[in-house]
């Protein structure tokens, strides 16, 4: 006799309690209330935040949404094999970061805490699970959870493995996850792999068209996630190519974005022109998609992803050395204020920030940098700027290169230029006449994200650079 898993879901559990499982787990409870859901995290310190007033991320809407349903039917807590024991269902949100050493390093995603999720369930479970990946996870990884989970059942459990990969833009992942424009699960095609297919759609199906869930198998699932974020990533990287040859001809990128757009055949999103793409998903999902090339020896199809990341770098480099050339070729012992330290507006997440590697380039030609971000945390700022593993001197000489102000207009008293890196909404209210003002002159303004009246800024004195347009 086949031994079954659950039909119905009842309680979930989520392994993760990050940027992905908290707030689509957040979403869950409250669109299906008679579901029990429980997010665990060895990080106390992290669970802690989620059951307080000041949640680990920041995310627009996300703090309403986890207030309605925490202590009803969400809960945040470190007793994962309790959690584990009492799901039906579990999903797995644990990073898989790039390999920084080893077989793969520097493309392929290291597996270690996936790995360790599906030791934990197979360990802990009496009874048997639904077991989905909500990582970004290369193609076959379902595979190996499965292996992981057959060699150490306990008799009497089943398990069905599911790809659930999450679509979310930090920034927007509330409305995202409210209003999905489709919903992706890869299951088995056989019995159980079906039964849990079913089982949880009918989660999502409590807010969900049923029209936007998708069903694939599961190899398929995992592969249009990398290959999703792989075109999006492509197109950013497109019109940034486009941009450097518009300032080096006298085009604006914008007209040219606008009038290619106008093509229902390529459309108008994701052609805006900026110093670059960052976050946790493109760059790191473009390089799993060029390891995983390699393994099948496909050389070529994998140098064409690569030319992605590598137009990406290129991006940054030449933001970053126009702001020196413009200030005379020299930056040394002169203040760069930078706005914006977060990879884009409205998270606080710095991970592939493009604002990293500019100040880094600053720092290294001897500026000194003023940072300020509406929501970024000193520490984070700290963690991403210090060089690990080095002297205390060389620390020492880092950190006394940047300087964290909480206030816009203190960040550029007496800077020689601003740096906009992020495209925070309130970077747009600044009274620039002020600032101008108390700037060492000339001033220079470089807007990498393209969201300042150029003109204006001109009008009130600034030398204004900016990503894609010739200026004179």
């Amino acid at each position: 006799m086949t031994l079954s898993v659950p039909k119905t879901v009842n309680k979930i559990c989520c392994i993760g309690a990050g940027y992905v499982g908290g707030p689509t787990m957040a979403v869950i409870a409250l669109k299906a209330p008679h579901v029990q859901v429980t997010v665990v995290d060895l990080n106390q310190s992290r669970i802690d935040a989620w059951n307080s007033d000041t949640l680990p991320i920041y995310e627009p809407g996300l703090f309403e949404v986890v207030k309605e349903r925490r202590g009803k039917n969400l809960f945040f807590t470190t007793e994962i094999d309790t959690a584990i024991l009492e799901a039906d269902l579990i999903f797995v949100s644990v990073n898989t970061p790039t390999k920084t050493f080893g077989m793969g390093k520097g493309s392929a995603a290291d597996l270690k805490y996936l790995e360790s999720a599906a030791r934990r369930i197979a360990a802990v479970s009496k009874s048997s699970k639904i077991v989905v990946e909500k990582s970004t996870v290369p193609v076959k990884s379902g595979e190996a959870i499965r292996t992981i989970l057959q060699a150490n059942t306990t008799p009497g459990v089943a398990y069905t493995i599911l790809s659930n990969p999450e679509f979310l833009a930090e920034g927007t992942a509330i409305p995202d996850l409210m209003n999905p424009d489709r919903v992706l699960i890869g299951g088995d095609e056989d019995e159980n792999g079906q039964i849990g297919v079913q089982a949880l759609c009918d989660v999502y199906a409590n807010w969900v068209d049923r029209s936007n869930i998708i069903t694939t198998n599961t190899w398929s699932s995992e592969l249009s996630k990398l290959t999703a974020n792989a075109f999006l990533a492509q197109r950013i990287s497109s019109i940034n190519s486009i941009s450097a040859l518009c300032e080096a001809t006298g085009a604006d990128v914008d007209e040219v974005a606008h009038a290619i757009g106008r093509d229902q055949r390529i459309g108008s999103k994701f052609l805006k022109a900026s110093v670059g793409f960052g976050g946790s998903c493109f760059q790191k999902d473009i390089l799993n998609l060029v390891y995983l090339c390699k393994t099948y020896n496909l050389h070529e199809v994998a140098a064409y992803w690569q030319q992605v990341v590598d137009l990406n770098d290129y991006q940054k480099r030449r933001f970053s050395l126009s702001i020196v050339r413009s200030l005379f070729n020299t930056v040394t012992g002169k203040k760069i204020c930078v706005f914006g330290f977060a990879f884009k507006k409205d998270t606080g997440d710095t991970r592939e920030s493009a604002s990293i590697d500019v100040i880094q380039y600053l720092m290294d030609e001897g500026a000194a940098v003023s940072i300020y971000d509406p929501q970024v945390p000193d520490s984070q700022i700290d963690h991403d700027l210090l060089p690990v593993g080095v002297s205390p001197e060389a620390s020492d000489r880092a950190k006394s290169l940047y300087t964290i102000t909480h206030d816009p207009y203190e960040a550029a008293k007496d800077a020689h230029a601003i740096v906009v890196c992020t495209e925070w909404d309130e970077f747009k209210t600044y009274d620039y006449q002020k600032i101008y003002d108390s700037m060492y002159k000339p001033a220079f303004l470089f807007d990498g994200r393209k969201i300042l009246d150029v003109e204006e800024m001109g009008k009130i004195g600034y030398n204004v650079s900016v990503i894609g347009r010739k200026l004179h």
